[in-house]
């Protein structure tokens, strides 16, 4: 397929936290206006090391099950809101890892949209992605600061 002619896809790491949120109403916004897509991206940790694997698997298992539930509940708000559906993905392993993983797997990303706290230093993935390796991305990344309400989100998105 012609590059061209592929949606923007804007993809947004979703962790629970309010910044996170943030950053997906805004890629939620940019996509619809922009007749794009986006993917939610969430990263469970793998568990401490547990001498019973059994109880180790569930606890892993708990976790993906839990960032499963945040992905659908997140998307539901945005195809009500927006009439965006998003493509769910859920990997396990390091944040930053994890994240330029997937930003080699699909070269077609438009942006990797981050959500900066809205208070104190930046979290780990913005700290990362902003910092020395940002000159090497394969696609801009959007820093999205937390403090914004959903009216200047609107506005700028």
């Amino acid at each position: 397929m012609d590059d061209a002619i592929l949606p923007r896809t804007y993809l947004v790491v979703l962790d629970g936290s309010a910044e996170a949120r943030t950053a997906l109403r805004f890629a939620a916004r940019r996509a619809a206006k922009t007749h794009g897509r986006v993917e939610m991206l969430a990263v469970v940790e793998p568990a401490e090391f547990v001498q019973w694997g059994g109880v180790q698997a569930a606890l892993e298992e708990e976790a993906r099950l839990g960032a499963e539930a945040l992905l659908h509940q997140a998307a539901g708000e945005i195809v009500e809101e927006l009439g965006v559906k998003p493509e769910i993905t859920i990997r396990q392993g390091d944040p930053v890892k994890a994240v330029r993983a997937l930003l080699e797997e699909r070269p077609n990303t438009a942006a990797l949209v981050l959500g900066a706290q809205a208070s104190g230093g930046p979290g780990p993935l913005v700290a990362y992605f902003a910092g020395a390796e940002a000159g090497e991305m394969p696609c801009p990344v959007m820093i999205i600061p937390g403090s914004l309400g959903d009216e200047a989100l609107d506005r700028l998105s």
